[in-house]
């Protein structure tokens, strides 16, 4: 696991003087917004492949860090497809920081398990307050950092159906107002247009076979 303080993995060079993004953060919809309770429900195998082929477009652009912070759902989906990648792209790397320490105790059992499968494998793990939940500003705080501290994001967020991640989407809109930073955003109908073309793909295999 990286040592180094998280703040020194961002380059001092600014994105529009590198022409690329280095560190991405990626967040979304929990898994209990979009009704996902089950480790095997078919959403979340689509989820994770539309956004391995995002990842692998922003890795192949420059991306060196995918960053996350740990919440059920879109988050750890993306973390375990950024360690999946490091298959065919070792050089990449997962950074998951935390709002606070002990951030999973309360899940249950299945969930902590996950969350700690990701942990145990990221590249580098660290939190922005070194106390168990307080109050709601450690979130605040934990956003605020990572949007200093990534060159731009990308987030499963529809502005038609409301999210936790709607909070992170206003603090970066206000950041890119007076700062360089890059902001991609996915709405449920680009998930759809990805399914369908993904199932008319698979059928078309199955059809040569």
């Amino acid at each position: 696991m990286d040592v180094l303080p998280f703040y020194q993995i961002k380059t001092k060079e600014s994105r529009k003087e590198r022409g690329f993004i280095k560190n991405l953060y990626i967040s979304g919809y929990r898994s209990y917004e979009i009704s996902v309770f089950k480790a095997d429900d078919p959403k979340i195998t689509y989820i994770k492949k539309f956004f391995k082929k995002k990842l692998i477009e922003y890795i192949e652009q420059g991306v060196e860090w995918v960053v996350v912070s740990g919440n059920l759902g879109t988050e750890l989906w993306v973390g375990e497809t950024t360690i999946e990648l490091k298959e065919e792209y070792p050089a990449i790397k997962l950074a998951v920081i935390l709002p606070y320490t002990n951030f999973s105790n309360k899940w249950n059992e299945l969930n902590q398990i996950y969350f700690n499968s990701i942990i145990e494998r990221a590249d580098y793990v660290n939190y922005t307050s070194n106390n168990d939940y307080a109050n709601p500003g450690q979130l605040k705080n934990n956003q605020g950092f990572i949007v200093r501290n990534t060159d731009g994001c990308l987030l499963f967020y529809d502005s038609e159906h409301e999210g936790k991640t709607e909070y992170f989407y206003k603090q970066a809109l206000k950041y890119q107002e007076n700062h360089d930073y890059q902001m991609e955003t996915i709405s449920f109908d680009d998930l759809q247009w990805f399914i369908n073309d993904l199932s008319e793909e698979e059928s078309f295999e199955e059809e040569q076979y």
